[in-house]
Parts: C-alpha cells; structure tokens; sequence
C-alpha cells in the first residue's frame, strides 16, 4: 500500500511539474522537451544497454555471475520506462537509472533507505493485527506473543506447489 501511494503521488507531482513548466515555456516547446528526453533515453538505453549485456557475457565466459550486470540492467529498464513517460521529475529519475555515475548514487541512496527498512521485521505465524515491529523491539514486551516457541522459526519453509490448472487434492 505505501509503494502505491507513493507512486500515485510522484505521477500527480510530475503532471503538475509538467504543466506548470508548460504553461510558462508554452506547449509546443514542452512537447519538444518531452520528445527529445524520449529520444536522448532511447539512445543512452541502447549504448548503454549494449555495453552492459557485452560485460555480462564477458563475466559468464570467466565462469563468473554477472550480478552487478543484472542490477545495472534492470535500472536501465526502469530508467527506460520513466523516460517514455510524459512528464519532467520522471525523466529525471530514468536519467539518474541510465548514467552510470549516477546510477550509483542512487543505488547508495537505495541501500540506505534499504537499511533503514530492514529496522522492520515481520513475525510470521501471527494471525492478527499488527506484525511489525522494530527489530530490535523486544517481541515479548508485545501484546502478540507468539502461541510457542519453535526452531524450526529459522528454517526453510518446505511444501508443495499446485497450480492453478491442477484439480484440487
């Protein structure tokens, strides 16, 4: 719920960005601007893009994982994405996703936020209410105790998957 109410209102702010900027520059230049942020990302997308899939494979030729590629590939998708969309604070974030250097500032940014939302842990095997809590809350100060103590808390959760195509057992 917060990530949707978070992106309804950067598109709200990025339309009134947009307009207000608009409004002062007129419209035909402002369709301009748009269009030429559409095709400037496109052509950062593509060298950038190219440069990123040749040093993953590079990196897979070494007998190596390319992560680092991966996640440098997926913000050129999101960066991408933002800049197809109409609207000035959302090119400038595909802008940041699509420049290397700062690509990595957001991703410092990002691990921060990251760190200050891994504070908050759920309590799984709770059937009510509210199961955040801070990490280091003391869970029996709760009013959610938990109804045992068990180790297998720590263990990986095992089962079956059955698809929605499959008739019920």
């Amino acid at each position: 719920m917060p990530f949707l109410l978070l992106f309804t209102l950067f598109a709200l702010l990025d339309f009134v960005v947009l307009f207000a900027v608009g409004s002062h520059i007129g419209l035909l230049t402002t369709l301009l601007l748009v269009l030429a942020t559409g095709f400037i990302g496109l052509h950062l997308i593509r060298r950038e893009g190219v440069a990123t899939f040749q040093r993953a494979q590079q990196r897979l030729a070494q007998g190596e994982l390319p992560s680092d590629e991966l996640l440098t590939g997926a913000a050129l998708i999101f960066g991408g994405a933002l800049l197809m969309a109409p609207g000035f604070l959302s090119d400038a974030l595909g802008f940041m996703c699509l420049i290397p250097n700062a690509r990595g500032l957001l991703g410092k940014l990002l691990t921060r936020t990251n760190v200050l939302i891994r504070r908050f842990h759920y309590r799984h095997g709770q059937a009510s209410g509210n199961d955040w809590h801070a990490a280091d809350e003391d869970p029996s100060h709760s009013h959610h105790a938990p109804d045992h103590e068990d180790d297998s808390s720590h263990q990986p959760l095992e089962g079956d998957f059955i698809s929605k195509d499959e008739p019920h057992r």
